[in-house]
């Protein structure tokens, strides 16, 4: 492994950080604070997560995207790759104490920052300091442009900037450039926000570094269509275009996520400096960054911006069209990234992917990502595959930002398929009303998955049931396949004594996670909500501790809190449990 990983492109990243294994926990900003945070999880409050870290035995502290966000508070739809979100900055002195609002983040708190900072601006002279002086000349590619952005969206009310005036439709008209001399003392407000940000993270960064914790963030490979990128690069981007995913069992439709597909040629024209940017101001805040969709460097689905939004992602075409095209797409883009930054590259693979996208990142030293409850052989076996079977350039986790929870998978989708693709696979061939009771267990089906009765034990039952040939009903033999029995066969994979038990426990996560931990994987990083459920900290319905849905906007996503601040936590009895896991695994 590590002579492999040492003559890879990757080679210098692999020397600074080690090629030994690791563990390491991903925490959303948002999810965590501390008795002093003001109304959301704060930039100060990082070095909190970074004691728990080393308490834990965990060496890798992965954040969620910190990105500016947009009106829906999503992490994945920022405003700006570069600029930081101004929520999470700790205002001190702060004479009204700003009330964080349990379980979920009332993120009204934005607004109520931006008031106070806005005040404490009013009184500062920063003409006087230097060191804002060097930030602005360092990122004077896209702070001006942030900024200009920023107090024009205030001017036309928060629409979306192609609903403004024509004349500031682009960010190079000579209207723009007037109206930032018209409005310098609020253009440098955002500028001096984005500075106080910058040091505070800056500052976490270095103390992680302190602590030997390294900080990994996360690159989110698309764009608000309300940004500033697009606003002020316009020919980086196919605006007729909307990306996402294309059917697969999961989703039944697909995905539409609604942010522009990018115009690679016009971006590659301009050397990628606009790819190196971003990456360079990551650079100060991370040693490892996670490339999300990386299959979207390869090929992303392009669906018409005019397609009914009911579609989804059913009718999208793949960019580049040619597939003999993707490997060499790919492949260049990452190159650059690798070669111009310091930062481990690690990649979210996740999904319907091609394979000359894992064959790609093992060539580059780049590694993807192996969720627990995915890593299977789909083809022959239909059972999960033994730890010593996961790919060694890789990240194990059991659950992603994305999923629910492993308890909650454990509880409601363990042995079951989606509801939505059955019945989409039923139309024009089989009578979904009458084969439903037939096939599916309606008192343990929910949340929009269907668990298999107990009566359908062969191939032979399903086909009989549905009432067709066998070589007609082949996509659904397949989901029957690698789902039927599903949590009896990870019951034994686990080497779990007795009954299998329905109900998701601490014996359970115990065992599910050393799994994980034991794996090849080079890097094991589990979320903080799948490794407390070693402890009591959760109660109720696992299903409710949720980070997002997606394809869906809820006040819900992107805003769950953790039930205890962080200095409780660092003193926690489950810690010792936890440190003690990752020690037998020999990852610390």
């Amino acid at each position: 492994m590590k002579d492999y990983l040492l003559n890879t492109i990757a080679a210098d990243k692999w020397s600074r950080i080690t090629t030994r294994k690791r563990s390491g926990v991903v925490i959303p900003l948002f999810f965590v604070y501390s008795k002093d945070s003001q109304g959301i999880g704060d930039y100060v409050d990082l070095k909190l997560a970074i004691d728990w870290c080393v308490k834990s035995g965990n060496s890798i502290l992965q954040l969620l995207p910190l990105n500016e966000m947009g009106p829906f508070f999503c992490p994945y739809d920022a405003i700006s790759s570069c600029a930081l979100e101004t929520a999470h900055i700790r205002i001190k002195p702060l004479k009204e104490k700003l009330s964080l609002k349990k379980p979920f983040i009332d993120y009204g708190i934005k607004e109520k920052k931006k008031q106070l900072l806005s005040e404490i601006f009013k009184t500062e002279d920063v003409t006087k300091d230097k060191e804002l002086g060097r930030f602005v000349e360092r990122n004077s590619y896209w702070i001006y442009d942030y900024a200009v952005f920023k107090v024009l969206k205030d001017y036309q009310q928060g629409r979306p900037w192609y609903e403004w005036d024509d004349k500031y439709r682009s960010a190079k008209d000579a209207a723009v450039g007037a109206f930032q001399q018209e409005h310098k003392k609020e253009v440098a407000f955002y500028i001096w926000a984005q500075y106080l940000a910058f040091r505070q993270l800056k500052e976490a960064r270095e103390y992680a570094r302190e602590n030997k914790v390294l900080l990994k963030g996360d690159l989110p490979i698309l764009i608000s269509r309300d940004s500033v990128d697009v606003w002020a690069h316009p020919e980086f981007f196919k605006l007729d275009f909307s990306a996402g995913a294309p059917p697969d069992m999961y989703c039944a439709k697909g995905q539409r996520w609604g942010m522009p597909t990018y115009n690679w040629q016009n971006i590659a024209s301009d050397n990628y400096r606009y790819l190196k940017e971003k990456i360079r101001y990551a650079e100060n805040f991370y040693d490892i960054l996670r490339v999300d969709h990386v299959v979207g460097l390869f090929r992303i689905w392009g669906i018409p911006y005019n397609e009914p939004l009911e579609n989804q992602g059913l009718n999208g075409v793949f960019d580049p069209e040619d597939e003999k095209l993707w490997g060499g797409h790919g492949k260049s883009i990452l190159s650059v990234m690798l070669k111009n930054s310091s930062m481990l590259l690690c990649a979210e693979d996740l999904g319907t992917i091609p394979k000359i996208c894992p064959k790609t990142l093992k060539e580059l030293g780049v590694p993807g990502n192996d969720v627990q409850r995915w890593v299977k052989d789909w083809k022959a076996r239909h059972d999960f595959l033994l730890p010593s079977e996961y790919r060694r350039v890789s990240v194990a986790m059991l659950s992603t930002h994305d999923t629910t929870n492993w308890p909650a998978w454990w509880e409601n989708e363990a042995g079951t398929i989606d509801e939505a693709l059955f019945i989409r696979k039923c139309q024009g061939r089989v009578d979904y009303n009458k084969v439903m009771p037939k096939l599916f267990d309606s008192k343990r089906s929910r949340h929009g998955r269907l668990r298999w009765q107990e009566s359908v034990e062969s191939v032979d039952t399903l086909v009989n049931t549905l009432g067709k040939k066998k070589e007609e009903l082949l996509d659904f033999v397949e989901m029957y396949e690698n789902s039927y029995k599903e949590k009896e066969k990870l019951w034994r994979y686990l080497l779990l004594k007795g009954k299998m038990r329905e109900a998701c426990d601490r014996e359970i996560m115990r065992h599910v996670l050393r799994a994980v931990l034991e794996s090849e994987a080079i890097f094991c990083i589990n979320t903080i909500i799948d490794i407390l459920y070693l402890s009591d900290i959760f109660k109720g319905d696992p299903y409710a501790y949720r980070i997002n849905t997606p394809g869906t906007s809820s006040a819900k996503n992107w805003s769950l809190t953790l039930p205890i601040p962080l200095e409780e936590l660092l003193k926690h009895k489950v810690n010792k449990d936890i440190y003690a896991m990752n020690k037998a695994s020999g990852r610390i």
